[in-house]
């Protein structure tokens, strides 16, 4: 009997923790669907990458805008931009730009911020891990965590479905921890905007990798 139980309970557990949480999903479905038809979403934030094998942290503020597939990200470091097709990453220190195509499979903050959106529907299972009055706490896991470097992806949405903050959780042991402390859905930027100016920086290194 105890041979017949234990499979079962086991398959039982699985299927369960599988399914995607329906709550969950109309929480995230409210947030993907204001933000994706918004004018941009532009959010100012700070930023913590713990190590947690060098027992290492690095903190940073930075600021986001996204339109459509567009975005730009600025950085104490390096500024990005992506116009749809192509990525130009300054790095002003060194005066240096590199120009790359995205790779389709990349979906971290860093290198994909406009996936923050709708990653939930991409081979991700889902719960919510908590509500209040405020905000709700929802937990994203890989169906296949074999073909994804995150073990996990935290988001807390507030109750007008504007983002508080985000936890990319590495399997290398790498937290990325995002905490917005501004968020606009109304502003519109032109498409200029996303674009690197090579004349407003003349003394700049253009590397073409594409």
């Amino acid at each position: 009997m105890k041979n017949i139980l234990l499979p079962a309970l086991i398959f039982l557990f699985c299927s369960l923790s599988a399914q995607k949480d329906p709550v969950a999903t109309a929480i995230l479905d409210k947030f993907s669907e204001k933000s994706l038809s918004a004018p941009s979403v532009s959010m100012k934030f700070n930023l913590r990458i713990h190590d947690k094998i060098e027992d290492s942290m690095q903190e940073s503020e930075g600021q986001l805008v996204i339109k459509n597939n567009r975005y730009k990200l600025e950085l104490p470091d390096n500024i990005i931009w992506f116009d749809g097709q192509s990525t130009w990453n300054l790095s002003p220190e060194v005066k240096e730009v590199t120009v790359s195509l995205p790779d389709p499979d990349e979906n971290t903050f860093m290198t994909n911020p406009t996936s923050l959106f709708d990653i939930y529907k991409q081979d991700f299972k889902y719960r919510l891990l908590e509500k209040s009055e405020k905000a709700s706490v929802i937990d994203l896991y890989p169906e296949n965590p074999s073909n994804t470097e995150f073990s996990l992806i935290r988001l807390v949405i507030d109750e007008q479905n504007s983002l508080v903050s985000a936890l990319y959780r590495r399997k290398d042991g790498i937290d990325l921890y995002i905490d917005v402390n501004k968020y606009s859905l109304k502003n519109d930027y032109p498409s200029e905007y996303f674009k690197f100016d090579p004349a407003k920086y003349p003394d700049v290194d253009i590397i073409d990798m594409r």
